[in-house]
């Protein structure tokens, strides 16, 4: 008959006090029950083996085995066989997961909640796996505002001792957060501080764009966000609570309340600079933004900061270190300052490290760093290394870091980029009542071969347009920083009047002026032909027509300091350009033309843009100037809201009607009209852009265009045309979108009162 040994665990901790352990006499210890589980592998878990084994040993290995966490039940008995003892460890195990089911979930798909559970298949069944895979899925319901979301696991289990895991989910009803209100302040208004915090409030548009959504990380950031405001405005003692929340009755809603206690207003003491000075002290006291009797700001402190830095890191002190020391007098209600420096030692580069380039040339990238092997370390430079490399728009992402070089004065810089396709593929259309669909395409590769080559090959279509043309510029020509390039082009486009063929080519040279602006000559050598002229044309049109040839040298300069010239947010482009046609060929003309543009960026991640071109062409030598050289606006480059070339002078056509029996002619007014262009142009563009998915780079934009076209002897800025309108702007995976409608504010004879534009590209 067996004889088996329960093991009491509260019985063998009060044994030690009361007797020795027993120790029993065993010839084998062995596993029974194991189906799944290598015996060898309990086995290797305990301490017991044949020989001397004691209580205490027991209890060990039978904690040792439940820590397998593989078996739902472990006993440990002693029997008989053929006179002899042997140890039984007898487990039961748990069974084998094979499969995870979902039921109840609406809002949530199912392969998020599969990335979520902990329990794999197949494996075996843990019950603190399931337990944190509930929570895993009750908090992502949580952050999308259900609350009330609750999840029953289920186990069936078979015969076969194989376990379906059933998650049961009752999602309930969306809470969204219905008033956010705040106790205490006075310093700064209740919409103030709703501005700055990324918690909001649910609006009427809350189903599609999820705001009023509460997320615990998002609102405690929100509370370090609040005390910054204060800290910002002096208020160094403010508090602010841990926020209130409230469930209405119905559990839909919910109200957060943020109650704060904002102290005394301190203003700034005593301000010094200690420690290592490399400039006397006036000069390094006037880069601290705070002054003696300001009120402090925890914001002006970190830029005082950061500008003695930059000092130091300019001069090649890498690993300076500007600490600001802080005293506060709280009676006075002050604070003292003072900016203890310790510069370290100067540093050198060592080595420019570049990875991440699959296909750009290293030759490309290091060329825009401002720092050299062997250059004296400045952080102002790396700066703009990374900006300049960033605004090539090779690459989506652009890290510039440092590491320790070959001894502590030296220090490598690492340049990690990961590139981007850079070839485009355009498709652009328009649409009017008057000429329905048309469209052109066209390729460009911005890093043809990866030497940053810009070939472009394009081509227009559609029942009134033909294009074709293929360029090539190398911006660091031979490895210099001087460009050259040329284009090969022919156009045969169909206008209402008259139609026009053009073939030429151009050869442009750039060099750069400055840091920020590049000047570039370009001599364009074209044969021109006007034909098809209507015949009911005016005569400035029918002038015109027949074969001529340009040639012209063409200047330019352009300033960009903008923060990202793909996509500025602050800053601004200048460009004036002159055009001198008459080195030989038939026409003769000078044309001028200047361009601004200015970011300022807004609240939210919005950003204002303003636009203004002023353009003049005058004859040269008596010679008329070329109608298709005059200025013609409208279209999405100028004045949106009117048709491509409808803006500016125009005169009503005539027809010519002949009598078939007399053979009479008698002339008539039409209702139609001539754009003639003008000699004279002048158009301004306000433009505010606002995110409308951050993540997915869609935003929205409002817009006001003004301009128009002017013939000589009419005054300029005269009778100015102005549109207003809307539109969309998407970095899509079809590559970038353009779509605007633009309102014609005052619509005349023969004009449509909107017009609807847009394009897009591919990258590849």
């Amino acid at each position: 008959m067996a004889k088996r040994i329960f093991i009491l665990l509260l019985g063998l901790a009060l044994l030690p006090a009361l007797a020795p352990a027993a120790t029993y006499q065993v010839s084998e210890v062995t596993v029974r029950g194991n189906q799944r589980v290598d015996r060898g592998a309990i086995l290797a878990a305990i301490s017991a083996r044949a020989g001397a084994v004691s209580d205490e040993t027991v209890d060990k290995d039978l904690r040792a085995i439940f820590k397998l966490g593989r078996f739902a039940d472990v006993s440990a008995l002693v029997e008989e066989r053929d006179g002899a003892k042997v140890l039984v460890f007898e487990v039961k195990e748990r069974p084998l997961v094979r499969k995870v089911t979902f039921s109840g979930n609406e809002e949530i798909k199912e392969e998020k909640l599969r990335s979520l559970v902990t329990l794999r298949t197949p494996n075996i069944y843990d019950p603190r796996e399931v337990s944190r895979s509930v929570e895993a899925i009750i908090k992502a319901y949580v952050e999308e505002g259900y609350y009330a979301a609750a999840v029953e696991p289920k186990v069936e289990i078979s015969e076969r001792n194989e376990a379906t895991v059933a998650f049961a989910i009752r999602e309930g009803e969306k809470v969204l957060i219905d008033r956010i209100a705040f106790e205490g302040n006075r310093v700064f208004k209740a919409k103030e501080l709703k501005k700055v915090i990324e918690t909001k409030e649910r609006w009427v548009f809350s189903w599609i764009t999820g705001r009023g959504k509460y997320q615990e990380e998002v609102l405690q950031n929100d509370l370090e966000i609040i005390a910054d405001q204060y800290f910002n405005k002096g208020y160094v003692r403010v508090k602010v609570k841990q926020p209130m929340i409230t469930l209405s009755p119905d559990k839909k809603y919910m109200d957060v309340l943020i109650e704060i206690e904002e102290g005394d207003q301190f203003r700034v003491g005593t301000v010094e600079v200690e420690g290592d000075l490399l400039v006397d002290r006036e000069q390094l006291l006037s880069l601290s933004k705070l002054k003696e009797g300001d009120v402090f700001s925890r914001a002006l402190l970190r830029e005082s900061v950061f500008a003695l830095n930059d000092l130091y890191a300019d001069q090649g002190y890498a690993y300076v270190n500007v600490s600001p020391l802080t005293q506060i007098q709280v009676e006075e209600r002050r604070i003292d300052l003072a900016f203890d420096i310790e510069q370290g030692i100067q540093v050198h580069v060592d080595r420019i490290r570049i990875s991440g380039n699959t296909k750009t040339r290293d030759k490309v990238i290091r060329r825009e760093m401002r720092l050299d092997e062997g250059d004296l370390y400045s952080s102002t430079k790396l700066k703009t290394s990374r900006q300049r490399i960033n605004n090539l728009g090779f690459f989506e992402e652009v890290k510039v870091s440092t590491s320790k070089g070959s001894d502590e004065g030296h220090m490598n810089l690492d340049v990690e980029v990961k590139e981007r396709p850079t070839g485009t593929f355009t498709l652009g259309f328009g649409y009017s009542s008057v000429d329905g669909i048309l469209g052109q395409g066209s390729v460009q590769q911005d890093n043809f071969l990866g030497r940053a080559l810009k070939l472009n090959l394009a081509g227009s279509f559609g029942g009134k347009s033909t294009t074709y043309q293929a360029g090539i510029l190398d911006p660091y020509f031979l490895d210099t920083r001087l460009s050259l390039g040329g284009d090969l082009y022919n156009t045969d486009r169909e206008y209402t009047e008259f139609s026009k063929k053009t073939t030429g080519g151009d050869v442009k040279f750039g060099f750069p002026v400055s840091e920020n602006s590049r000047a570039f000559f370009v001599y364009r050598l074209e044969e021109k032909e006007i034909y098809d002229v209507d015949s009911d044309a005016s005569s400035i049109i029918r002038d015109q027509e027949g074969t001529s040839t340009l040639s012209s040298i063409h200047a330019s300069w352009t300033r960009d300091v903008t923060d990202y010239r793909l996509d500025p947010s602050s800053g601004s482009v200048t460009m004036v350009s002159a055009e001198i046609a008459g080195l030989g060929g038939t026409e003769k003309f000078a044309k001028y033309i200047g361009d601004y543009r200015h970011f300022v960026p807004f609240k939210w991640g919005t950003v204002f843009s303003a636009r203004g071109q002023i353009g003049y062409i005058q004859q040269v030598g008596g010679e008329e100037i070329p109608l298709d050289e005059r200025f013609f606006l409208g279209g999405l480059t100028s004045v949106r809201g009117f048709k491509a070339r409808r803006v500016g002078p125009r005169v009503r056509r005539n027809t010519t009607v002949v009598d078939p029996v007399t053979g009479s002619t008698q002339t008539f007014e039409a209702t139609d009209f001539d754009y003639i262009g003008g000699d004279k142009e002048a158009f301004f563009n306000l433009e505010y852009t606002f995110p409308l998915l951050k993540d997915a780079g869609l935003k929205g934009l409002l817009f006001y265009d003004i301009g128009n076209a002017w013939e000589e002897g009419e005054e300029m800025f005269s009778d100015m045309r102005s549109s207003t309108g809307f539109g969309i702007r998407w970095l899509s995976p079809m590559g970038p979108l353009r779509l605007e409608w633009g309102y014609n504010l005052d619509p005349r004879e023969d004009e449509e009162n909107s017009i609807f534009e847009f394009s897009i590209g591919r990258f590849f």
